[in-house]
């Protein structure tokens, strides 16, 4: 019993950490938006297109785009990748099997009785109910 009590802990760090890991990909565009803030005044000064203009408008952004699609592009090809592979995973599973035909058995008893002619007598010793005193 405290075997399993030990145990809830860690599997609910394990469930936390797996359900994390399945949710990173979708964060992705936040993660590149968070780093582009933090980087923002660094990026205006040395990237950015516009960064001699006296009224500089873009304040970054235009990296901040590039980042993105980059980004989008980037997922899209490794989602054609993987579909790709999913696909080749498929095409070389395939198995053909050989099968031969089997002749039926035919059986020279017969199962069933036909009633043709009338009851001789009932044998009562097949079926009788359970005897509760043994």
């Amino acid at each position: 019993m405290q075997s399993k009590q030990r145990n809830q802990p860690l599997k609910k760090f394990f469930i936390i950490l797996l359900s994390c890991i399945l949710l990173v990909p979708s964060f992705g565009n936040f993660f590149v938006y968070a780093s582009f803030k933090i980087n923002q005044d660094e990026i205006v000064k040395t990237i950015c297109v516009q960064r001699k203009q006296v009224f500089n408008t873009c304040n970054g952004r235009c990296e901040l785009q590039k980042s993105l699609k980059k980004y989008a592009d980037n997922e899209k090809k490794m989602q054609d990748n993987l579909k790709e592979k999913s696909e080749i995973v498929y095409i070389q599973n395939t198995t053909t099997a050989q099968y031969k035909l089997i002749a039926p058995v035919e059986t020279t008893t017969g199962n069933f009785s036909f009633l043709d002619k009338k009851p001789v007598s009932v044998s009562i010793a097949a079926f009788h109910p359970p005897s509760l005193f043994i």
